[in-house]
């Protein structure tokens, strides 16, 4: 259990950001720094939004974060650009965020005597083809210049710089390599978000291609289960954690099937072409975070979706 910590969140107001905070506001002191470009906080009961310090700024603005950051114990940075039609509608953008903030984070943390930094990457340093693929598995991206990939690019750069900071100047880093997360707040995009969205309003839910595209989906808590491990057990630090469900995985046309079925929703399924970089098969191997944190997922697909679905009945038309 983190108890009697200062802790500062970078991105802290969007989806994840927002469940982390819940989490930790009762028993730390937590702040938030953030742009609320996307803004989950909201959501949040009024009593849990009153215990989290609120900082708003831009993370590449140089010196922004230093304030916020005095004083504290843990940082957990999950600023980024996220959401694949983000990516690349704003490559330029994403690059800057993901790695010359992340550089300049590390700078401003190495000499604080911080007792933990966690850096959120991504599943997508795997690859269009990563099924069951470990932390130790080759990181391999699609040719330069396709937008896609500046994402995958910009946060393994970010990866190995944090481990450098580590190595050299004692930074207590740790990354986290999160795979398609998903459930209520979810204020950016998603499969699981964008079909639940549509098929509680009774709207065609559009799949890319044939739809028989893999994916291994984590609910939000589970998620943060093994962040908050991370940030407490001794062993993470200087390692890479995969965090996700193995077992709640299915393709994109099942899943959209199974949220039509479970939403009661008269939705019709249609298909349609994309013109960018696709990732055929995405599942995680966990193996090394069970061991090391402790990690077992516990939400199953049909369980995490019912509580997005109800949730989205209920705050859906506020995003």
């Amino acid at each position: 259990m983190i108890r009697g910590k200062k802790i500062l969140l970078t991105g802290g107001a969007g989806f994840i950001g927002s469940h982390l905070a819940e989490r930790l506001c009762m028993d730390n002191e937590v702040t938030v720094f953030d742009s609320l470009r996307r803004d989950a906080m909201k959501f949040l009961p009024e009593e849990v939004r009153g215990r989290v310090e609120f900082v708003q700024g831009d993370i590449l603005e140089e010196g922004a974060v230093g304030k916020a950051l005095e004083g504290k114990d843990v940082a957990v940075h999950l600023a980024a650009i996220a959401g694949v039609s983000s990516v690349i509608k704003q490559p330029t953008l994403v690059m800057k965020i993901n790695l010359l903030a992340a550089l300049r984070l590390y700078e401003a943390c190495k000499d604080l005597g911080l007792e933990r930094f966690v850096g959120f990457s991504t599943s997508e340093v795997y690859g269009a083809h990563a099924s069951n693929v470990s932390e130790d598995s080759s990181t391999v991206q699609g040719p330069a210049g396709e937008p896609r990939w500046t994402y995958a690019v910009s946060k393994l750069a970010a990866e190995h710089a944090g481990l450098a900071y580590y190595q050299e100047h004692g930074l207590p880093f740790v990354s986290i390599r999160p795979f398609n997360v998903y459930g209520p707040r979810q204020v950016g995009t998603g499969a699981i978000r964008n079909f639940v969205a549509q098929a509680v309003k009774g709207l065609p839910l559009a799949i890319n291609g044939s739809g028989e595209q893999t994916r291994a989906w984590c609910y939000i808590s589970d998620l943060v289960d093994g962040v908050l491990a991370a940030v407490e057990k001794t062993g993470a630090v200087g390692q890479i954690f995969n965090i996700g469900n193995p077992s709640a995985s299915a393709t994109t046309k099942r899943l959209a099937e199974k949220i039509v079925e479970l939403a009661a929703s008269k939705s019709k399924i249609v298909h349609k072409e994309i013109d960018y970089a696709e990732v055929e098969e995405r599942s995680p191997n966990i193996t090394k975070a069970t061991k090391i944190l402790g990690y077992e997922p516990k939400v199953s697909l049909n369980e995490g979706i019912a509580s997005t679905i109800n949730w989205f009945r209920q705050y859906g038309s506020s995003i």
